[in-house]
């Protein structure tokens, strides 16, 4: 018998699929980051068009899980997942067909109405298969996507887009994505032991159900805030790499793909600390030395690309590292009759809240011709780190709700599944 706090084969292997997809969806969704620049000037469009390309997914994936929140917990996860991954693909597939500004909008809104909504799945596969004691590593291993997006994904997107067009990154994307789907139809096992516990009758009566809790709009609040930060930055850190920092695009993939390296060396470490120390302290520190990270970083001027890419590696690692422990907080909300409408909503404001920095933040920066610096980003790290502040008070409130729940044990683990 296993102690509780270790792996079985089977949840290994469902961390290495949940952490493979998780790493299409990100790479997805970050490529655009570092195509900023390229489809910028490719498409002559301004910071203000960039910020609403971004904001399309995000919306319309913020759209997606308020719609499916109310019957999240009525079917079989697996099934639920396969569906929406599968249309992840196909839209992220009419990407790389999009040839003007308003099809690629149109593009990524579809990307955003099925890949919005993996997230959430997966964190109630999550809830449902680990304990609270596990859920740490897990959620670090989860973010680990992030790294390799960065370490391989997105270095190797940049070297495709510079040979074969901004659009064979999405190609390739694709490609994992049937790939994943394959394994994770025969490998997954059903899981549904929370279709027994479903109390209301509709799914509309389900969603107004969750939402009415006090508790979970104290979580969805807190996540929306995470979210907001790395929104506003994210969408416009080529651009400023390059036409504030005097990075040569050429290099732009060593910036990305070093600052990916430092991710997957923090995150399995903050995932080990999650489990062993206080997670909202855990989360405050990282959050204290994103803040003054993110003050340095906007302000900087041309340097060495090396000195540009320890701040970048710092300022991420911290900006990542705080939201393991937040996340691995925040799951612990819900009961479990309501995971998968709860995360469905977590992920859905998650996203609305992104989509909305993104445009402000779009809003904030300008860009006076193709070639010019990008102003007022400066600003957007000062509207970052107030938001952060708050985060940090409704962080502190959901650690309370959490430390006052009795622990439960993971439902769904018979040594029959877990062995698999």
């Amino acid at each position: 018998m296993k102690s509780e706090s270790s792996f079985s084969s089977y949840q290994k292997l469902i961390i290495v699929l949940l952490a493979l997809t998780q790493f299409s969806v990100i790479l997805d969704f970050m490529i655009m980051s570092p195509l900023g620049d390229i489809l910028m000037k490719s498409m002559s469009i301004k910071p203000k068009q960039f910020g609403l390309v971004v904001s399309a997914y995000a919306f319309s994936a913020g759209i997606s899980g308020l719609l499916t929140a109310g019957f999240a917990d009525r079917f079989d996860r697996k099934k639920l997942f396969l569906f929406f991954y599968g249309g992840f693909a196909l839209g992220t597939l009419s990407c790389g067909f999009a040839t003007t500004y308003p099809m690629l909008v149109a593009a990524r809104i579809i990307t955003g109405l099925f890949g919005g909504v993996i997230g959430s799945i997966s964190m109630a596969i999550v809830t449902d298969l680990f304990s609270i004691e596990q859920r740490g590593r897990v959620m670090g291993f989860m973010q680990m996507g992030f790294g390799a997006s960065q370490v391989l994904g997105i270095p190797i997107g940049l070297y495709m887009a510079n040979l074969w067009g901004w659009e064979s990154p999405f190609f390739m994307i694709v490609g994992v994505a049937v790939i994943l789907m394959l394994l994770i139809g025969l490998r997954l096992q059903p899981i549904t032991a929370h279709l027994a516990i479903q109390r209301d009758k509709s799914a509309v009566s389900h969603l107004w159900h969750t939402i009415a809790k006090r508790n979970y709009r104290i979580g969805f609040a807190t996540t929306a805030l995470l979210s907001i930060g790395g929104f506003m930055m994210m969408p416009f850190g080529s651009a400023f790499a390059v036409n504030n920092l005097g990075v040569k695009e050429d290099k732009l993939f060593l910036l990305f793909m070093v600052t990916g390296v430092g991710s997957l060396l923090v995150m399995p470490l903050i995932g080990r600390l999650s489990d062993k120390m206080d997670r909202f302290w855990l989360a405050t520190i990282s959050t204290l030395f994103m803040m003054i990270m993110v003050a340095i970083y906007t302000h900087l001027t041309p340097y060495p690309l090396w000195i540009i890419m320890a701040f970048n590696v710092v300022m991420i690692a911290f900006m990542m590292g705080r939201m393991v422990p937040a996340m691995a907080l925040i799951t612990g909300v819900p009961e479990m009759a309501d995971r998968g409408a709860f995360m469905s909503i977590n992920s859905a404001l998650q996203q609305i809240a992104g989509g909305i920095a993104a445009a402000v933040g779009g809003m904030i920066v300008v860009q006076k011709d193709k070639f010019s610096p990008l102003e007022h980003y400066d600003i957007v790290g000062w509207v970052t780190i107030g938001v952060s502040v708050i985060f940090l008070l409704m962080l502190s409130r959901v650690s309370v709700i959490i430390k006052a729940k009795p622990v439960k044990p993971v439902v769904q683990k018979t040594e029959a599944i877990l062995e698999v």
